[in-house]
C-alpha cells in the first residue's frame, strides 16, 4: 500500500494554505486589529473561529464523507443540494471571490507602482489570468507547482513581514473604535466571514483529495488521513499569519489613521518599516498569495461544472477564467460590497451544513435534522442577507426582534430551536425502515 512522504505531506498541507491564502486574508486582519484596538484579543479569536477553525472543520466534514459538496448535501436531497453546491461555487467562483483575488493583489501590490488607471487594471489582470489558467489547465500537477514551489517564496515573504510586525511594531496598541468597543468577539467573528475561507473549504475538500490521489493514494482512508493532516498544516499557517496581520493593524493606528482599508494600511507599515523595498515585499505577498487562490479556485468551479453539465474541464476553466476577467475589472469597492449581503446570507448554510455533518451520527434518519434546519436557516439567512443590503424595508419587523439579529446573526437561536426539536422528532419516529426493492 503506497503512503506519502513527509516531504510530500508537508507539500500538500503548503498547497492547502496557499489555497486558503488570499486576498482577503490579508487585507481584512489589518484593518480588524485597527479597529478593535485594546479589544485585539477577543476581536482576533472571533476572526480565527470563522477565519481558521470552520474552514478546518470544513475539510474535516469533507474528509469524512469521503467526497465534495455534493456528499455533504446529500441528507437534504439532490434538489436542494445541487441549489446550493451552484450558489456556493458560483459565489466562491467567478462572481465574487476569484475576480476579487485578482482586483486586490493589483489595488494593494501593483498600484504603487502604475498608478490606478483602468488600462492597467486591465493589463495585469489580462497577464494574471492567463498565468492561473496555465496553471489550473493541469490540476494534478498542483502539489507540485503550487505546494513545492510557489508556497516556499510565499511563506518567506509572508514570515518576513510577520516577524516586522511583531519586533518592529509602528507604534503602540490604539484605542478601539466603532461597534468594536461593545462587541469586538461578535464583529471580529463577522469579519471572519469576508475572507470566505469556510465557502472556499467547501470546494477545495474535493481539490485536497484529487492531488492525494494523484499521487497514487487509493485507500480512502489515507486520503481521509491526508486531507485532515493538510488541513491542520494550514490552518497553523492562517492562524499565525492572522494573528501577526492584526497586531500589525492595533499597533498603526497613527501611522495610517486615515486609511481606509486593510491594504492602506499594509502599504502604509511596509513602506514605513522597509522603505521603497517593502513595497515589492508586499506586492510579492499579495500577488503570490491571490495567484495561488485564485488558481485553487479556478480549479475546484472547473471539475464541478465540468461534471454538473458534462463539458470539458479545460473549456469549462477558460469560459471561468474570461468571465473572472470581466467581473474583476469592475474595481474592488464594487466587489466587496456587492459580496457582504451574499455572504452575510450564505455563511450561516454552510457552517450549519458543516456542524450537522460532523454530528450526523447523533441522529437515526440525518433528514429529518438536516431538512428542516436547512430550511429555516435559509430563510432568517435571506433576512439578514437583505438587511445588510439595506434593504430592511422588505424583511418583517419580527426578523429585526430576534436575539443577535442586530450583528447579522439572527438566524442563530432559530436554528437551534429547529435542530432540538427535529432530534427530538427523529428519536420519536425511530430508525427508518429499510429499503426494499
Amino acid at each position: 500500500m503506497k503512503v506519502l512522504q513527509r516531504s510530500d505531506i508537508l507539500a500538500l498541507g503548503f498547497m492547502t494554505f496557499a489555497l486558503f491564502l488570499g486576498a482577503g486574508n490579508i487585507i481584512f486582519p489589518p484593518s480588524a486589529g485597527m479597529a478593535a484596538g485594546e479589544h485585539i484579543g477577543l476581536a482576533a479569536l472571533g476572526f480565527l473561529l470563522t477565519g481558521v477553525g470552520l474552514p478546518l472543520l470544513t475539510v474535516v466534514a469533507l474528509a469524512r464523507v469521503g467526497g465534495g459538496l455534493p456528499t455533504l448535501t446529500a441528507p437534504i436531497g439532490r434538489v436542494a443540494g445541487s441549489v446550493l453546491a451552484v450558489a456556493v461555487y458560483l459565489t466562491i467562483g467567478p462572481l465574487f471571490a476569484t475576480p476579487r483575488t485578482a482586483v486586490a493583489s493589483f489595488e494593494v501590490g501593483i498600484v504603487p507602482f502604475t498608478g490606478d488607471s483602468k488600462l492597467a487594471l486591465f493589463i495585469y489582470t489580462s497577464a494574471y489570468f492567463a498565468a492561473a489558467l496555465f496553471l489550473a489547465f493541469n490540476p494534478g500537477q498542483l502539489v507540485d507547482r503550487v505546494g513545492k514551489l510557489i508556497t516556499p517564496v510565499l511563506i518567506a515573504a509572508l514570515l518576513t513581514l510577520g516577524a516586522a510586525a511583531l519586533f518592529v511594531p509602528a507604534g503602540s496598541i490604539g484605542v478601539a473604535s466603532g461597534a468594536y468597543r461593545d462587541e469586538p468577539l461578535v464583529q471580529g467573528f463577522l469579519q471572519g466571514y469576508l475572507t470566505m475561507d469556510a465557502l472556499g473549504a467547501l470546494i477545495f475538500g474535493i481539490v485536497i483529495a484529487t492531488a492525494i490521489r494523484d499521487r497514487g493514494i487509493a485507500d480512502s482512508r489515507l486520503v481521509t488521513r491526508y486531507s485532515i493532516i493538510a488541513g491542520l498544516i494550514a490552518a497553523t499557517g492562517l492562524s499565525l499569519v492572522y494573528l501577526s496581520l492584526f497586531y500589525l493593524g492595533a499597533t498603526s493606528n497613527e501611522l495610517a489613521s486615515g486609511a481606509q482599508n486593510g491594504g492602506q494600511i499594509l502599504t502604509a507599515y511596509v513602506q514605513h518599516t522597509f522603505g521603497d523595498s517593502g513595497i515589492l515585499l508586499l506586492a510579492m505577498v499579495m500577488v503570490l498569495a491571490c495567484l495561488t487562490t485564485g488558481v485553487g479556485l479556478l480549479t475546484a468551479c472547473g471539475e464541478f461544472f465540468s461534471e454538473l453539465l458534462k463539458v470539458p474541464y479545460r473549456a469549462v476553466v477558460v469560459v471561468l477564467t474570461v468571465f473572472s476577467l470581466i467581473v474583476s475589472n469592475q474595481g474592488l469597492t464594487q466587489l466587496i460590497s456587492v459580496s457582504i449581503p451574499v455572504l452575510v446570507g450564505l455563511y450561516p448554510l454552510a457552517i450549519v451544513l458543516v456542524v450537522l455533518s460532523l454530528l450526523d451520527r447523533l441522529w437515526l434518519s440525518p433528514s429529518r435534522v438536516f431538512v428542516p434546519a436547512m430550511a429555516v436557516t435559509l430563510v432568517f439567512g435571506l433576512a439578514d442577507g437583505l438587511a445588510a443590503a439595506g434593504l430592511t424595508e422588505v424583511v418583517p419587523e419580527l426578523f429585526s426582534q430576534l436575539p443577535l439579529a442586530g450583528q447579522s446573526l439572527g438566524w442563530l437561536v432559530p436554528v437551534l430551536l429547529t435542530v432540538l426539536l427535529a432530534t427530538a422528532l427523529d428519536r420519536a419516529l425511530g430508525r427508518p425502515l429499510p429499503a426494499t426493492a
